[in-house]
């Protein structure tokens, strides 16, 4: 208990910078990635699409891949915190550990019994073990082994997971969203990213450089994910609506971002209920202050709900407008350029699939693509656009690109 204290009180000490972002594409200071590890390689043909993959990633190339754009952000002055040293971090704190069996240890599916043995262990095991058991799961036949007889270990089958896996951990975008200087724990809409969030909220709730750390979004009964969420001006949110963010979500992300002064406007956008269009950043994305990546099929179709404070505590919902017109006035400029996916709607539509609209903005007119999306990433600097390319064969197969791959923590203001 000394050693924990003094490191606890070590890392209190560290002059952590304060985290904020206003913008998509303000120069980026400091990201949260996580590189895959052990959890994909739980991945199979049996499970991959229940674990929301479509196909079983080669991991020691997707792990390749991963350094590669980690290096890119570095090579561009950003600072890369790894969501697993986070983990292990926060998990020296006690109450962090607690919090992580819990969101671990299903009672209901396991059996008191069971359940009882499997907390028990990880509560003997180190922080390093334990957050990799959180991450990569445990099956049947990895449990400990327990006194008496089980029913519920003799009817499963050994690699049945008694704890699921978080394969989608690659995806950092969804789990947390910064506003300002605030951060958001998402509700995830899927039952295999539950647990994401409960690893993420662990995370900003007790590792030290998160302690201080203000909260947005108090309520997560409703489901909203941060690739639905862009920020595209200081004071200016949109959010998706579609396969996983809900309209209660929304609305409920909006009414908290307007009540504390985060956004002065948000832009509810309706998106197609389908995998190809999970959420708004596979359709649009920021690439400059002023410019827009986007899907062509959905560039005239796409409208938006404006969300504003009433300014008696309630919202004013107005009715439903371009999308293009309602963020270009929300942003005080006169309109948004669109750069559009391909050249053609063939190329457009494959592109788009392999996330050519899903790129992190390192600063304006600076973004990290996929190589593959040939056309587009052309289309891009021919606009001005410069484009850092990486590789995404492996990393791809979740259905993300860079930009689900990322959750800014801090970023420079834009001036």
């Amino acid at each position: 208990m000394t050693a924990h204290i003094a490191r606890t009180e070590a890392a209190d000490s560290r002059p952590f910078p304060a985290p904020r972002v206003d913008s998509e594409v303000g120069p980026l200071r400091t990201v949260l990635l996580h590189r895959p590890g052990a959890e994909l390689k739980r991945l199979t043909p049996r499970n991959n699409d229940q674990l929301l993959f479509d196909g079983v990633p080669w991991v020691d190339r997707a792990q390749e891949e991963h350094d590669a754009f980690a290096e890119v952000l570095r090579g561009r002055g950003a600072e890369v915190l790894l969501l697993a040293d986070l983990l292990v971090d926060a998990l020296h704190d006690d109450r962090a550990r607690i919090a992580g069996i819990h969101s671990a240890v299903n009672e209901r599916r396991l059996g008191i019994d069971l359940a009882d043995a499997l907390r028990s262990h990880l509560t003997s095991i180190t922080p390093e073990q334990l957050a990799t058991a959180l991450m990569t799961g445990m099956t049947f036949e990895e449990l400990p082994a327990a006194e008496g007889a089980s029913l519920v270990r003799k009817m499963h089958h050994p690699i049945d997971f008694a704890v699921d896996p978080l394969p989608n951990l690659l995806f950092t975008r969804d789990s947390s969203v910064w506003v300002g200087d605030r951060v958001a724990i998402t509700s995830l809409a899927l039952p295999a990213r539950d647990r994401e969030t409960a690893l993420t909220d662990l995370i900003y709730a007790y590792h030290p450089r998160f302690r201080k750390t203000g909260r947005a979004y108090g309520a997560h009964s409703a489901p909203v994910e941060g690739g639905d969420v862009l920020l595209l001006a200081p004071g200016v949110l949109a959010i998706g609506v579609g396969e996983r963010t809900t309209p209660a979500g929304a609305e409920s992300f909006a009414r908290s971002a307007l009540a504390d002064g985060l956004a002065h406007t948000v832009l509810a956008v309706p998106i197609t209920q389908e995998r190809a269009t999970m959420h708004l950043d596979t359709v649009c994305t920021m690439v400059d202050r002023d410019a827009v990546v986007m899907y062509p099929a959905v560039r005239d179709s796409l409208f938006a709900f404006p969300v504003r404070s009433d300014g008696d505590g309630g919202v004013v919902v107005e009715d439903r407008r371009p999308f293009l017109d309602a963020a270009a006035e929300a942003m005080g400029i006169d309109r948004l350029r669109v750069i559009d996916t391909g050249l053609d709607p063939v190329t457009a539509e494959r592109e788009q699939w392999d996330d050519g609209n899903n790129t992190l903005a390192v600063g304006p007119g600076l973004v990290v693509a996929y190589e593959r999306n040939v056309e587009t990433n052309a289309r891009l600097e021919d606009a001005g656009v410069e484009v850092l390319r990486i590789s995404g064969s492996e990393l791809g197969s979740g259905r993300g690109g860079p930009r689900c791959m990322s959750c800014p923590i801090d970023r420079a203001p834009l001036v």
